[in-house]
């Protein structure tokens, strides 16, 4: 069974002793260590409030392994970023995330800025300002695809809209494999910084010039990884530093 690792596991992400996760529970020492060890199954209505108490679907608790979260998630950072300029694209249809990264790929060659940099960075964002009739009727959604751009590269290729990023504070989280589970796995990052950003008392901030949110993919070896960002307030001044 899952179920007593999985109450051990988020009860020792909080950085809670069985002691207090029991006095949580209202329940003693003893009964937390015989749910953890399998020994006795935790009442439904107990099984409810740890869902709530942990913000982890009660289905998840029961039936999936948590820590195996922790190799696919590593731990939200504050980051700042310094600032940056971008070639971006947006694209609406049925299919935006991949419509709109061919386009900066072909863009990418046709522009000289494939040939000129030698490592692309490119990073991408769900564009919000879609009718409800392209979605619900047409099943449309928006993406805008990004290069970042060296303040060395110019060129008159035409076919982007450019953008600078002002240097900002983000919560970043990385996974690993982030498309062998795309549904499921970039969501819960979304989450988990989330988790974070509450339990330190940050906000997620709306910011001219700034983007709110956004995904950097990029591999290791044969690996792939994906970063996340969130736009923070209220985090500890740090050095700005590049994505």
């Amino acid at each position: 069974m899952n179920l007593g690792r999985n109450i051990s596991y988020l009860r020792k992400q909080k950085k809670w002793t069985q002691e207090q996760f029991a006095e949580e529970m209202n329940v003693t020492r003893q009964t937390v260590s015989r749910w953890e060890s399998d020994e006795i199954t935790p009442e439904l209505s107990k099984l409810v409030d740890m869902s709530e108490l942990f913000a982890c679907k009660l289905d998840a608790l029961v039936k999936e392994e948590l820590s195996v979260q922790k190799k696919i998630y590593s731990s939200v950072q504050i980051r700042r970023i310094s600032a940056f300029k971008m070639a971006s694209y947006v694209m609406i249809s049925s299919n935006p995330e991949e419509d709109a990264i061919g386009y900066m790929e072909r863009w990418a060659v046709n522009s000289g800025f494939k040939a000129a940099v030698p490592q692309i960075k490119c990073i991408g964002w769900d564009f919000p300002f879609v009718s409800q009739e392209q979605k619900s009727r047409f099943g449309m959604h928006g993406y805008v695809a990004a290069c970042i751009i060296p303040e060395e590269f110019e060129t008159e290729y035409p076919g982007v809209q450019y953008l600078e990023n002002m240097e900002a504070d983000y919560a970043v989280i990385t996974i690993k494999e982030p498309f062998v589970q795309p549904f499921e796995r970039i969501p819960n990052a979304y989450k988990l910084i989330t988790e974070y950003l509450q339990e330190n008392n940050f906000k997620e901030k709306q910011q001219d010039n700034v983007i709110s949110c956004f995904e950097y993919e990029y591999k290791k070896g044969e690996v792939t990884y994906m970063d996340v960002f969130v736009h923070v307030d209220g985090a500890p001044r740090t050095k700005p530093e590049s994505i």
